[in-house]
Protein backbone atom coordinates (compact mmCIF):
# COMPACT_ATOMS: atom_id res chain seq x y z
CA UNK A 1 0.00 0.00 0.00
CA UNK A 2 3.22 2.42 0.70
CA UNK A 3 4.29 1.96 -2.46
CA UNK A 4 0.95 2.40 -4.13
CA UNK A 5 0.86 6.11 -1.90
CA UNK A 6 4.04 6.96 -2.68
CA UNK A 7 3.56 6.62 -6.51
CA UNK A 8 -0.01 8.47 -7.02
CA UNK A 9 1.60 11.61 -4.66
CA UNK A 10 1.50 14.52 -6.88
CA UNK A 11 5.34 15.21 -8.20
CA UNK A 12 6.21 18.90 -8.07
CA UNK A 13 9.40 18.13 -9.94
CA UNK A 14 8.01 19.12 -13.45
CA UNK A 15 6.29 22.07 -12.38
CA UNK A 16 10.08 22.81 -11.46
CA UNK A 17 11.04 22.11 -14.81
CA UNK A 18 7.92 24.24 -16.50
CA UNK A 19 9.61 27.20 -14.10
CA UNK A 20 13.05 26.42 -15.57
CA UNK A 21 12.02 26.18 -19.16
CA UNK A 22 9.64 29.08 -18.70
CA UNK A 23 12.60 31.40 -17.71
CA UNK A 24 14.48 30.07 -20.64
CA UNK A 25 12.03 30.60 -23.25
CA UNK A 26 11.54 34.05 -21.99
CA UNK A 27 15.49 34.30 -22.57
CA UNK A 28 15.52 32.69 -25.89
CA UNK A 29 12.50 34.87 -26.93
CA UNK A 30 14.08 38.10 -25.70
CA UNK A 31 17.39 36.84 -28.02
CA UNK A 32 14.98 36.32 -31.08
CA UNK A 33 13.36 38.91 -30.89
CA UNK A 34 16.64 41.40 -30.99
CA UNK A 35 17.71 39.44 -33.92
CA UNK A 36 14.10 39.92 -35.49
CA UNK A 37 14.31 43.19 -34.73
CA UNK A 38 17.30 44.05 -36.33
CA UNK A 39 16.88 42.35 -39.04
CA UNK A 40 13.95 43.88 -39.74
CA UNK A 41 15.54 47.64 -39.27
CA UNK A 42 18.22 46.40 -41.47
CA UNK A 43 16.14 44.90 -44.21
CA UNK A 44 14.28 48.20 -43.87
CA UNK A 45 17.18 50.29 -44.33
CA UNK A 46 18.34 48.41 -47.86
CA UNK A 47 14.88 49.04 -49.18
CA UNK A 48 15.28 52.68 -47.95
CA UNK A 49 18.61 52.73 -49.61
CA UNK A 50 17.54 50.96 -52.54
CA UNK A 51 14.22 53.65 -53.38
CA UNK A 52 16.83 56.55 -52.41
CA UNK A 53 19.32 55.20 -55.34
CA UNK A 54 16.35 54.43 -57.48
CA UNK A 55 15.31 57.84 -57.10
CA UNK A 56 18.92 59.66 -57.64
CA UNK A 57 19.30 57.27 -60.60
CA UNK A 58 16.16 58.83 -62.03
CA UNK A 59 17.17 62.64 -61.85
CA UNK A 60 20.87 61.62 -62.29
CA UNK A 61 19.66 60.60 -66.06
CA UNK A 62 17.09 63.53 -66.22
CA UNK A 63 20.54 65.79 -65.24
CA UNK A 64 22.37 64.01 -68.07
CA UNK A 65 19.82 65.18 -70.84
CA UNK A 66 19.62 68.77 -68.80
CA UNK A 67 23.11 69.22 -68.65
CA UNK A 68 24.20 67.67 -72.31
CA UNK A 69 21.45 69.19 -74.33
CA UNK A 70 21.59 72.46 -72.71
CA UNK A 71 25.14 72.93 -71.69
CA UNK A 72 27.59 70.67 -73.43
CA UNK A 73 26.32 71.18 -77.01
CA UNK A 74 25.82 74.99 -76.30
CA UNK A 75 29.20 75.41 -74.76
CA UNK A 76 30.81 73.37 -77.52
CA UNK A 77 29.12 73.68 -81.14
CA UNK A 78 26.89 77.22 -80.46
CA UNK A 79 29.69 78.95 -78.90
CA UNK A 80 32.68 77.48 -80.54
CA UNK A 81 34.70 77.06 -77.67
CA UNK A 82 35.84 74.45 -75.26
CA UNK A 83 34.09 74.01 -71.66
CA UNK A 84 35.55 76.02 -69.09
CA UNK A 85 33.79 75.94 -65.56
CA UNK A 86 36.32 78.74 -64.36
CA UNK A 87 34.54 81.25 -66.95
CA UNK A 88 32.12 82.76 -64.83
CA UNK A 89 29.42 82.90 -67.77
CA UNK A 90 30.03 78.98 -68.11
CA UNK A 91 29.87 78.28 -64.57
CA UNK A 92 26.29 80.42 -63.63
CA UNK A 93 24.67 78.49 -67.19
CA UNK A 94 26.04 75.08 -65.43
CA UNK A 95 24.92 76.03 -61.98
CA UNK A 96 21.42 77.13 -63.25
CA UNK A 97 20.69 73.68 -65.73
CA UNK A 98 21.56 72.09 -62.37
CA UNK A 99 19.72 73.68 -59.86
CA UNK A 100 16.81 73.74 -62.02
CA UNK A 101 16.76 70.18 -62.64
CA UNK A 102 17.31 68.96 -58.80
CA UNK A 103 14.33 71.43 -57.88
CA UNK A 104 11.81 69.97 -55.28
CA UNK A 105 14.12 66.58 -54.72
CA UNK A 106 15.93 65.95 -51.53
CA UNK A 107 19.48 66.35 -53.08
CA UNK A 108 21.88 67.82 -50.63
CA UNK A 109 24.47 68.07 -53.05
CA UNK A 110 25.39 67.62 -56.41
CA UNK A 111 29.47 67.38 -57.73
CA UNK A 112 30.49 66.69 -61.29
CA UNK A 113 34.12 65.25 -61.62
CA UNK A 114 36.25 65.44 -65.00
CA UNK A 115 37.59 62.22 -66.76
CA UNK A 116 41.27 63.25 -66.28
CA UNK A 117 42.40 64.21 -62.35
CA UNK A 118 39.57 62.61 -60.49
CA UNK A 119 38.73 66.70 -60.01
CA UNK A 120 35.48 68.24 -58.85
CA UNK A 121 34.82 70.80 -61.58
CA UNK A 122 31.43 71.88 -60.76
CA UNK A 123 29.77 71.50 -57.18
CA UNK A 124 26.58 73.02 -55.46
CA UNK A 125 28.93 73.13 -52.33
CA UNK A 126 31.51 76.07 -53.95
CA UNK A 127 33.96 74.81 -50.71
CA UNK A 128 34.50 71.27 -52.89
CA UNK A 129 35.34 72.77 -56.53
CA UNK A 130 39.05 72.13 -57.38
CA UNK A 131 39.15 69.33 -54.94
CA UNK A 132 40.77 65.64 -56.10
CA UNK A 133 40.54 62.15 -54.69
CA UNK A 134 36.98 62.43 -53.20
CA UNK A 135 35.47 59.94 -55.45
CA UNK A 136 37.51 56.65 -54.76
CA UNK A 137 35.90 53.61 -55.70
CA UNK A 138 32.44 55.27 -56.71
CA UNK A 139 34.24 57.09 -58.97
CA UNK A 140 36.42 54.65 -60.85
CA UNK A 141 33.19 52.74 -61.31
CA UNK A 142 31.37 55.16 -63.05
CA UNK A 143 34.65 55.67 -64.91
CA UNK A 144 34.06 52.47 -66.42
CA UNK A 145 30.32 52.73 -67.65
CA UNK A 146 28.58 51.68 -63.97
CA UNK A 147 26.45 53.04 -61.27
CA UNK A 148 27.06 52.41 -57.72
CA UNK A 149 26.01 53.97 -54.27
CA UNK A 150 27.27 53.93 -50.82
CA UNK A 151 25.60 55.12 -47.32
CA UNK A 152 28.10 56.70 -44.99
CA UNK A 153 27.06 57.48 -41.38
CA UNK A 154 28.50 58.97 -38.53
CA UNK A 155 27.60 57.21 -35.41
CA UNK A 156 27.62 57.35 -32.04
CA UNK A 157 31.60 56.13 -31.13
CA UNK A 158 30.10 53.16 -28.18
CA UNK A 159 28.67 50.69 -30.02
CA UNK A 160 27.16 52.65 -33.29
CA UNK A 161 23.60 51.97 -34.78
CA UNK A 162 23.96 48.29 -34.52
CA UNK A 163 23.16 48.59 -31.10
CA UNK A 164 20.34 50.89 -31.35
CA UNK A 165 21.69 54.37 -31.04
CA UNK A 166 20.83 56.99 -33.55
CA UNK A 167 23.40 57.90 -36.14
CA UNK A 168 24.12 61.10 -35.99
CA UNK A 169 24.26 61.67 -39.49
CA UNK A 170 23.54 59.70 -42.59
CA UNK A 171 24.08 59.96 -46.27
CA UNK A 172 23.78 58.06 -49.63
CA UNK A 173 26.67 59.08 -52.10
CA UNK A 174 25.73 57.96 -55.67
CA UNK A 175 28.23 57.88 -58.38
CA UNK A 176 26.64 58.01 -62.27
CA UNK A 177 28.37 58.14 -65.31
CA UNK A 178 27.95 61.59 -67.45
CA UNK A 179 27.58 60.20 -70.97
CA UNK A 180 26.93 61.41 -73.93
CA UNK A 181 23.83 60.85 -76.06
CA UNK A 182 22.45 59.62 -79.21
CA UNK A 183 23.55 61.04 -81.56
CA UNK A 184 27.09 61.67 -80.02
CA UNK A 185 26.97 58.21 -78.05
CA UNK A 186 30.59 57.72 -79.55
CA UNK A 187 32.08 60.25 -77.36
CA UNK A 188 31.49 57.99 -74.50
CA UNK A 189 31.94 59.14 -71.17
CA UNK A 190 32.40 62.85 -70.56
CA UNK A 191 32.87 62.81 -66.67
CA UNK A 192 30.78 61.51 -63.32
CA UNK A 193 28.00 63.02 -61.81
CA UNK A 194 27.78 62.74 -57.63
CA UNK A 195 24.87 62.93 -55.76
CA UNK A 196 24.85 63.15 -51.87
CA UNK A 197 21.12 62.49 -50.67
CA UNK A 198 20.62 63.11 -46.76
CA UNK A 199 18.88 60.18 -45.09
CA UNK A 200 19.51 61.19 -41.29
CA UNK A 201 15.63 61.55 -40.56
CA UNK A 202 14.97 58.41 -42.45
CA UNK A 203 17.41 56.40 -41.03
CA UNK A 204 16.21 58.03 -37.22
CA UNK A 205 12.94 56.71 -38.71
CA UNK A 206 13.69 53.01 -39.05
CA UNK A 207 15.99 53.29 -35.42
CA UNK A 208 12.34 54.60 -33.81
CA UNK A 209 10.70 51.54 -35.91
CA UNK A 210 13.62 49.10 -34.67
CA UNK A 211 12.57 50.09 -30.59
CA UNK A 212 9.22 50.41 -31.45
CA UNK A 213 9.25 46.17 -32.22
CA UNK A 214 11.61 45.70 -29.43
CA UNK A 215 9.83 47.18 -27.30
CA UNK A 216 6.06 45.80 -28.52
CA UNK A 217 7.74 42.48 -28.45
CA UNK A 218 9.22 42.31 -25.07
CA UNK A 219 6.23 43.42 -23.49
CA UNK A 220 4.49 40.80 -25.63
CA UNK A 221 6.86 38.06 -24.00
CA UNK A 222 7.02 39.58 -20.57
CA UNK A 223 2.92 39.22 -20.72
CA UNK A 224 3.43 35.26 -21.77
CA UNK A 225 6.32 34.69 -19.52
CA UNK A 226 4.14 36.89 -16.25
CA UNK A 227 1.03 35.07 -17.30
CA UNK A 228 2.88 31.54 -17.46
CA UNK A 229 4.55 32.04 -14.11
CA UNK A 230 1.37 32.65 -12.66
CA UNK A 231 0.22 29.24 -14.02
CA UNK A 232 3.08 27.83 -13.03
CA UNK A 233 2.97 29.24 -9.39
CA UNK A 234 -0.70 28.42 -9.20
CA UNK A 235 -0.18 24.67 -10.36
CA UNK A 236 2.74 24.77 -7.32
CA UNK A 237 0.06 25.98 -4.61
CA UNK A 238 -2.91 23.35 -5.93
CA UNK A 239 0.02 20.88 -5.90
CA UNK A 240 1.52 21.49 -2.31
CA UNK A 241 -2.03 22.12 -0.81
CA UNK A 242 -3.03 18.86 -2.72
CA UNK A 243 0.14 16.56 -1.30
CA UNK A 244 -0.41 18.10 2.04
CA UNK A 245 -3.83 16.59 1.91
CA UNK A 246 -2.87 13.12 0.90
CA UNK A 247 -0.17 13.04 3.43
CA UNK A 248 -3.11 13.98 6.15
CA UNK A 249 -5.07 11.39 4.17
CA UNK A 250 -2.73 8.95 4.13
CA UNK A 251 -2.12 9.31 8.51
CA UNK A 252 -5.58 8.95 8.61
CA UNK A 253 -5.70 6.35 6.22
CA UNK A 254 -2.80 4.57 8.89
CA UNK A 255 -4.61 5.85 11.61
CA UNK A 256 -7.82 4.00 10.76
CA UNK A 257 -5.67 0.70 9.82
CA UNK A 258 -3.88 0.36 12.98
CA UNK A 259 -7.30 1.30 14.63
CA UNK A 260 -8.81 -1.68 12.96
CA UNK A 261 -6.09 -4.02 13.97
CA UNK A 262 -6.35 -3.08 17.57
CA UNK A 263 -9.96 -3.18 17.54
CA UNK A 264 -10.01 -6.95 16.17
CA UNK A 265 -7.46 -7.75 19.14
CA UNK A 266 -9.32 -5.84 21.17
CA UNK A 267 -12.90 -7.80 20.67
CA UNK A 268 -11.12 -10.67 20.56
CA UNK A 269 -9.42 -9.89 24.01
CA UNK A 270 -12.38 -8.51 25.61
CA UNK A 271 -14.81 -11.46 24.29
CA UNK A 272 -11.75 -14.03 25.60
CA UNK A 273 -11.65 -12.42 29.29
CA UNK A 274 -15.55 -11.64 29.40
CA UNK A 275 -16.91 -14.87 29.87
CA UNK A 276 -14.28 -16.32 32.70
CA UNK A 277 -14.70 -12.97 34.13
CA UNK A 278 -18.74 -13.40 34.54
CA UNK A 279 -17.90 -16.38 36.30
CA UNK A 280 -15.20 -14.78 38.65
CA UNK A 281 -17.99 -12.18 39.63
CA UNK A 282 -20.63 -14.98 40.25
CA UNK A 283 -17.86 -16.97 42.36
CA UNK A 284 -17.17 -13.95 44.35
CA UNK A 285 -20.86 -13.01 45.27
CA UNK A 286 -21.62 -16.61 46.57
CA UNK A 287 -18.79 -16.39 48.44
CA UNK A 288 -19.45 -13.00 50.11
CA UNK A 289 -22.85 -14.67 50.88
CA UNK A 290 -21.49 -18.19 51.91
CA UNK A 291 -18.77 -16.69 54.85
CA UNK A 292 -20.54 -14.11 56.51
CA UNK A 293 -19.13 -15.31 60.03
CA UNK A 294 -15.68 -14.77 58.68
CA UNK A 295 -15.32 -10.74 58.43
CA UNK A 296 -12.04 -10.63 56.39
CA UNK A 297 -13.23 -13.34 54.00
CA UNK A 298 -16.32 -11.34 53.24
CA UNK A 299 -14.69 -8.08 52.89
CA UNK A 300 -12.15 -9.62 50.18
CA UNK A 301 -15.04 -11.07 48.32
CA UNK A 302 -16.79 -7.44 48.49
CA UNK A 303 -13.85 -6.85 46.55
CA UNK A 304 -13.40 -9.04 44.20
CA UNK A 305 -16.86 -8.48 43.22
CA UNK A 306 -16.72 -4.91 42.93
CA UNK A 307 -13.22 -4.85 41.35
CA UNK A 308 -14.42 -7.40 38.55
CA UNK A 309 -17.71 -5.07 38.22
CA UNK A 310 -15.49 -2.33 37.37
CA UNK A 311 -13.41 -4.73 34.96
CA UNK A 312 -16.55 -5.87 33.17
CA UNK A 313 -17.36 -2.12 32.37
CA UNK A 314 -13.98 -1.21 30.95
CA UNK A 315 -14.50 -5.12 28.80
CA UNK A 316 -17.95 -3.51 27.56
CA UNK A 317 -16.71 -0.63 26.37
CA UNK A 318 -13.75 -1.97 24.92
CA UNK A 319 -16.62 -4.42 23.33
CA UNK A 320 -18.55 -1.00 22.22
CA UNK A 321 -15.72 0.39 20.31
CA UNK A 322 -14.23 -2.44 18.23
CA UNK A 323 -18.27 -3.25 17.14
CA UNK A 324 -19.94 -0.49 17.46
CA UNK A 325 -23.78 -1.71 16.87
CA UNK A 326 -25.93 -0.32 14.07
CA UNK A 327 -28.50 2.54 15.10
CA UNK A 328 -32.10 1.60 15.28
CA UNK A 329 -33.75 4.82 14.11
CA UNK A 330 -37.27 5.74 15.71
CA UNK A 331 -38.69 9.10 16.23
CA UNK A 332 -37.98 10.21 19.97
CA UNK A 333 -37.22 13.51 21.69
CA UNK A 334 -34.24 14.92 22.39
CA UNK A 335 -35.35 16.69 25.85
CA UNK A 336 -36.66 13.24 27.14
CA UNK A 337 -32.70 11.67 26.62
CA UNK A 338 -31.08 14.17 28.29
CA UNK A 339 -33.43 14.84 31.35
CA UNK A 340 -33.37 10.78 31.27
CA UNK A 341 -28.96 11.10 31.86
CA UNK A 342 -29.66 14.27 34.50
CA UNK A 343 -31.84 12.04 36.49
CA UNK A 344 -29.70 8.96 36.36
CA UNK A 345 -26.86 11.74 37.34
CA UNK A 346 -29.07 13.86 40.53
CA UNK A 347 -27.62 11.71 43.08
CA UNK A 348 -24.39 12.29 41.67
CA UNK A 349 -24.62 15.93 41.15
CA UNK A 350 -26.01 16.17 44.60
CA UNK A 351 -22.65 14.91 45.61
CA UNK A 352 -20.45 17.04 44.35
CA UNK A 353 -22.67 20.05 45.02
CA UNK A 354 -23.11 20.64 41.11
CA UNK A 355 -25.71 22.71 40.05
CA UNK A 356 -27.56 21.46 36.66
CA UNK A 357 -29.34 23.99 35.00
CA UNK A 358 -31.66 22.10 31.97
CA UNK A 359 -32.30 26.00 30.39
CA UNK A 360 -34.91 25.45 27.58
CA UNK A 361 -35.55 21.39 27.99
CA UNK A 362 -38.12 22.16 30.19
CA UNK A 363 -40.21 24.67 27.59
CA UNK A 364 -39.58 22.92 24.30
CA UNK A 365 -39.94 19.88 22.53
CA UNK A 366 -37.41 18.66 20.36
CA UNK A 367 -38.45 15.97 18.51
CA UNK A 368 -35.42 14.01 15.99
CA UNK A 369 -35.20 10.65 14.37
CA UNK A 370 -32.43 8.82 16.34
CA UNK A 371 -31.26 5.57 18.09
CA UNK A 372 -32.39 6.94 21.46
CA UNK A 373 -30.57 4.63 23.89
CA UNK A 374 -27.22 4.95 21.87
CA UNK A 375 -27.75 9.26 21.97
CA UNK A 376 -28.54 8.59 25.93
CA UNK A 377 -25.05 6.65 26.46
CA UNK A 378 -23.28 9.06 24.27
CA UNK A 379 -24.44 12.03 26.43
CA UNK A 380 -24.27 10.36 29.69
CA UNK A 381 -20.28 10.03 29.06
CA UNK A 382 -20.35 13.58 28.03
CA UNK A 383 -22.06 14.48 31.26
CA UNK A 384 -20.05 11.91 33.24
CA UNK A 385 -16.22 13.65 32.23
CA UNK A 386 -18.20 17.16 32.75
CA UNK A 387 -19.09 16.33 36.68
CA UNK A 388 -15.61 14.18 37.06
CA UNK A 389 -14.01 17.88 35.68
CA UNK A 390 -15.84 19.93 38.68
CA UNK A 391 -14.12 19.36 41.99
CA UNK A 392 -16.08 21.76 44.55
CA UNK A 393 -19.40 22.82 43.17
CA UNK A 394 -19.97 24.57 40.35
CA UNK A 395 -22.54 24.13 37.48
CA UNK A 396 -23.28 22.13 34.83
CA UNK A 397 -25.64 24.19 31.92
CA UNK A 398 -27.41 21.91 28.81
CA UNK A 399 -28.81 24.24 26.25
CA UNK A 400 -30.69 23.10 22.88
CA UNK A 401 -30.90 24.95 19.98
CA UNK A 402 -32.71 24.43 16.78
CA UNK A 403 -31.20 25.35 13.33
CA UNK A 404 -33.02 24.90 9.96
CA UNK A 405 -32.59 20.86 9.66
CA UNK A 406 -30.60 20.05 13.02
CA UNK A 407 -30.17 20.73 16.67
CA UNK A 408 -27.33 21.75 18.15
CA UNK A 409 -26.97 20.49 21.74
CA UNK A 410 -24.24 22.80 24.10
CA UNK A 411 -23.53 21.11 27.40
CA UNK A 412 -20.95 23.85 29.61
CA UNK A 413 -19.25 23.03 32.82
CA UNK A 414 -17.23 24.94 35.53
CA UNK A 415 -14.86 22.43 35.62
CA UNK A 416 -10.87 22.57 35.27
CA UNK A 417 -11.08 22.92 31.48
CA UNK A 418 -8.87 20.92 29.73
CA UNK A 419 -5.04 22.56 28.35
CA UNK A 420 -4.32 23.28 24.32
CA UNK A 421 -1.71 20.48 24.44
CA UNK A 422 -4.77 18.11 25.08
CA UNK A 423 -7.33 19.91 23.19
CA UNK A 424 -6.82 17.67 20.09
CA UNK A 425 -6.00 14.23 21.72
CA UNK A 426 -9.54 13.92 23.81
CA UNK A 427 -11.10 11.96 21.23
CA UNK A 428 -8.55 9.87 20.37
CA UNK A 429 -8.81 6.36 21.46
CA UNK A 430 -7.47 5.30 24.42
CA UNK A 431 -6.22 9.08 25.79
CA UNK A 432 -6.90 9.78 29.04
CA UNK A 433 -5.74 12.18 31.57
CA UNK A 434 -7.85 10.01 34.51
CA UNK A 435 -5.64 7.94 36.75
CA UNK A 436 -8.21 5.29 35.83
CA UNK A 437 -9.94 5.16 32.67
CA UNK A 438 -10.12 3.32 29.70
CA UNK A 439 -9.86 6.66 27.56
CA UNK A 440 -13.10 5.52 25.40
CA UNK A 441 -15.52 7.61 26.76
CA UNK A 442 -15.42 10.66 23.78
CA UNK A 443 -14.16 8.21 21.01
CA UNK A 444 -17.53 5.84 22.01
CA UNK A 445 -19.55 9.18 21.71
CA UNK A 446 -17.57 10.21 18.31
CA UNK A 447 -19.21 6.96 16.68
CA UNK A 448 -21.78 7.33 18.03
CA UNK A 449 -22.73 10.93 16.84
CA UNK A 450 -21.37 10.01 13.51
CA UNK A 451 -23.52 7.16 12.98
CA UNK A 452 -25.77 9.25 13.40
CA UNK A 453 -24.46 11.78 10.51
CA UNK A 454 -23.87 14.78 13.39
CA UNK A 455 -21.06 15.85 14.32
CA UNK A 456 -19.12 16.78 17.90
CA UNK A 457 -16.21 19.51 19.02
CA UNK A 458 -14.94 20.77 22.48
CA UNK A 459 -13.85 23.99 23.37
CA UNK A 460 -12.45 24.68 26.56
CA UNK A 461 -10.00 27.11 28.46
CA UNK A 462 -8.13 25.79 31.33
CA UNK A 463 -8.91 26.55 34.93
CA UNK A 464 -12.28 28.63 33.20
CA UNK A 465 -14.07 25.18 31.94
CA UNK A 466 -15.32 23.42 28.78
CA UNK A 467 -18.14 23.53 26.24
CA UNK A 468 -18.94 20.28 24.32
CA UNK A 469 -21.30 20.96 20.82
CA UNK A 470 -22.95 18.01 19.49
CA UNK A 471 -24.69 19.00 16.34
CA UNK A 472 -27.56 16.21 14.99
CA UNK A 473 -29.82 16.27 12.17
CA UNK A 474 -33.79 15.89 12.77
CA UNK A 475 -34.34 13.42 9.98
CA UNK A 476 -32.28 10.78 8.85
CA UNK A 477 -31.94 9.88 5.03
CA UNK A 478 -31.78 6.10 5.75
CA UNK A 479 -28.71 5.68 4.32
CA UNK A 480 -27.11 2.20 5.43
CA UNK A 481 -24.37 3.40 8.20
CA UNK A 482 -21.14 1.33 8.47
CA UNK A 483 -19.63 1.10 11.65
CA UNK A 484 -16.15 1.63 12.00
CA UNK A 485 -15.38 4.52 11.11
CA UNK A 486 -12.52 6.65 12.19
CA UNK A 487 -13.10 10.79 12.53
CA UNK A 488 -10.68 13.35 11.39
CA UNK A 489 -9.46 14.31 14.96
CA UNK A 490 -8.24 18.10 15.55
CA UNK A 491 -7.77 21.05 17.89
CA UNK A 492 -11.10 22.33 18.50
CA UNK A 493 -12.27 19.92 15.53
CA UNK A 494 -15.19 18.56 14.13
CA UNK A 495 -15.19 15.40 14.66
Amino acid sequence: MDQRVEHTRPDTTRFRLVKFFAYMSFAILIISTFILTMVISQRATVVLRKTYENNALLIAKNLNHQVFHYFTLPITQIYGRPISLREKQQAELMDKIVRTTIHSFHIETVNIYDTEKGQIAYSTDKGLIGLTGRGGMGYSTALEGKHSSRLLSREPALFGTWFMDFAEEAKLRTFIPFKAEPPYSYIGILGVFELVQDLTREYESIVKFRYLIFGVSLTIMFLIFLALLLVVRKAEITLRKRAQEQRLLEDQLHHAERLAALGQMVASVSHEIKNPLGIIRSTAELLSQASSSDEAQSKLSNIIFEESGRLNDVVTEFLDFARPQKPNFQDCRLEDIIQRNLAFLKSELDKKGIVANSGNLNANSFDIEADPDQLYRAFLNIFINAIQSIKDGGTLSVEVREEKALYRVAILDTGVGIGPENLGKVFNPFFTTKERGSGLGLAIVTKIIEAHKGKAWIESEEGVGTRVFVELPKRQDRAEYIPGGVPNFQSKTET
